[in-house]
């Protein structure tokens, strides 16, 4: 297998009572498990994307054969995106870094004006799909992008990232998304998420 499902960096209960066990158990080990399998048929007959990690191969989308480019960009976002949300979840209170804090409030005004505009976009994505917080020419922005797309396909490096497909919060939440999206900020990893920042700014 070229793909491999990652590992939690929690157990499915641990996100409780903001992320359910139910929801994380489904959410990890049949959705996410999914993409990883559809991506490994999709590129079985070429070789050649086989020594490239997901995330480079989404930087390049459009050098991947017509014939399963779109079979990728929907299994793979989904396995690349996944990767990605399940590092900045953490069922431990964690701190923003100083740089990081300084950088939302100069692009922001504030903390509680950023966290209002990403939680805005989560809540107003039509269907299923993301909010992000990328960096973008060294500029942090908020976005939203539909299904499992990645920012990664538009040369956006992701530094935050909220699932608001419905398999990921309707199960305890039903159809009260701005629930799930309000509850999220109770366990983002912060220090990954500096991490994350930090690793790009330098």
């Amino acid at each position: 297998m070229t793909f491999k499902l990652p590992d939690l960096p929690y157990k499915f209960n641990e996100l409780e009572p903001y992320i359910d066990a139910q929801t994380m158990e489904i959410h990890y080990s049949k959705h996410h498990a999914a993409y990883v399998k559809k991506l490994n048929e999709a590129v079985e007959k070429y070789p050649e994307l086989a020594n490239k990690s997901i995330n480079e191969i989404l930087k390049n989308i459009k050098s991947v054969p017509e014939e399963i480019r779109q079979i990728v960009v929907n299994h793979g976002g989904g396995h690349s995106n996944h990767s990605f949300f399940w590092e900045i979840l953490a069922k431990n209170k964690t701190k923003i870094s100083k740089e990081l804090s300084e950088a939302i409030n100069k692009k922001f005004e504030n903390f509680e004006n950023f966290k209002k505009i990403f939680s805005d976009a989560a809540i107003s994505r039509f269907g299923s799909g993301w909010a992000w917080l990328i960096l973008n020419n060294n500029q942090l922005e908020v976005i939203s992008s539909p299904n499992q797309d990645s920012p990664l396909m538009n040369n956006q490096t992701p530094i935050l990232g909220l699932d608001v497909w419905e398999h990921a919060y309707y199960l305890k939440y039903q159809n009260r998304r701005p629930e799930y999206v309000e509850a999220f900020w109770n366990v983002v990893n912060w220090e990954k998420v500096s991490e994350n920042f930090k690793r790009l700014k330098h």
